[in-house]
């Protein structure tokens, strides 16, 4: 007989593995708590739900009203997604306002005044923005200065400048005639054109979309096409998500806006990641003013007024910390959302036009308590 092999006996239970008291449980509750989107999405469902039930009858929610309002939020929205970055970088940029009126008589006195083509003058525009944009990052990190000082100099040197520019050259504060210059143009239509103009046919003919029915235009769709300012929009929404989420890059972004020093100490180059989103607001910027100029055909000097302190609400809406180092573009995306559904309701509901000012104020403080509970909560401050 083979030797039988021995049955094997259970090891014996180890000593229970004491649970690190420093490793936090985070509840779902909780999760969901410091989402910076939180109030965002609460707000947006709130103003929807209200608006619906106030003016649901009149047209707001139809195609052209729907139309109307998500173009002024496409509006704030490309601000918002550039002032988004700068401020989880830890920065302020209060210039952008008067960069769109900077960019706009650029591209209309180079092109209307001076003959350039179209194309050329929207580059220089680019070009001459982001150099600004480079210089204002430039001046806060060697400087030292807080950016809301250096960019609060920076609208009123930009805005002067402006004014001098076109009354200069041309006597007067608002140059047209852009959009005869654009005719032809192969980057004109980028900013300016529409997109889906089939679809919205379709749904004319099919009685979705009411058509004109006197004018030059009568049987054509009221609706012709999604503008540019709208693609762009949604375009830089998920750039911005996708930078801020899922590269390096992004969690740069963060680390120096959260704590610059520590941040240095780990690699991350924050004079760089600061600079650069510098040049990223002064680009939304004028890519909103290119847009702006191509859809009125004319640039004025004084475009752009209060339009810094309207992306800066957007962003604190959205969630950002006004410390930095937290927020969200999707969270951004939706204060504007806010915004032009606010702005375009208020028309509808037949509502004081004056009270959207009042509505601001009140939105701004609701979403700066929440954001600084949400911070106590993150960082365990009472």
């Amino acid at each position: 007989m083979g030797d039988a092999s021995p049955t094997p006996k259970p090891a014996p239970a180890g000593p229970a593995v004491a649970r690190d008291e420093r490793v936090k449980d985070i509840s779902r509750l909780r999760k969901m708590m410091i989402r910076p989107e939180l109030g965002a999405i609460t707000g947006t469902i709130l103003v929807f739900v209200y608006f619906f039930l106030v003016a649901r009858d009149t047209g707001m929610f139809g195609p052209e009203g729907i139309m109307n309002w998500s173009t002024v939020s496409a509006q704030f929205m490309i601000l918002a997604v550039g002032a988004c970055l700068l401020m989880i970088a830890g920065e302020f940029d209060l210039s952008i306002g008067s960069m769109i009126g900077f960019s706009g008589i650029v591209i209309a006195l180079l092109s209307v005044s001076l003959g350039w083509p179209v194309w050329a003058a929207i580059i220089a525009a680019f070009v001459l923005s982001l150099l600004i944009g480079a210089a204002n990052g430039y001046l806060v990190i060697k400087t030292g200065l807080p950016s809301f000082i250096v960019t609060l100099a920076s609208l009123y040197i930009l805005r002067g400048l402006t004014i001098f520019i076109a009354i200069s050259t041309t006597r007067k504060t608002i140059i047209g005639g852009v959009k005869e210059a654009a005719a032809g143009d192969w980057l004109a239509p980028v900013f300016g054109g529409k997109i889906l103009g089939g679809l919205f046919t379709w749904l004319a003919d099919i009685g979705v979309v009411a058509k004109f029915t006197a004018g030059t235009r009568a049987g054509q769709p009221v609706i012709d096409g999604v503008p540019m300012l709208m693609v762009w929009a949604i375009g830089l929404v998920i750039f911005g998500h996708i930078l801020l989420t899922r590269t390096q890059f992004g969690n740069w972004i963060f680390a120096a806006g959260g704590d610059a020093q520590a941040a240095r100490y780990v690699g991350v180059p924050v004079a760089r990641v600061k600079i650069l989103m510098f040049v990223f607001t002064a680009f939304t910027a004028t890519v909103f003013a290119t847009c702006q100029v191509m859809e009125f055909g004319s640039a004025a000097a004084d475009r752009g007024l209060l339009k810094e302190f309207e992306a800066i609400i957007s962003v604190v809406i959205g969630g950002a910390l006004l410390t930095g180092g937290y927020g969200s573009v999707i969270g951004a995306a939706l204060g504007a959302l806010i915004f032009g559904v606010v702005q375009q309701g208020l028309f509808f509901a037949g509502v004081e036009s004056s009270l959207f000012r009042v509505f601001l104020g009140v939105i701004l403080l609701l979403a700066v308590v929440l954001n600084t509970y949400i911070r106590r909560l993150i960082t365990g401050e009472r």
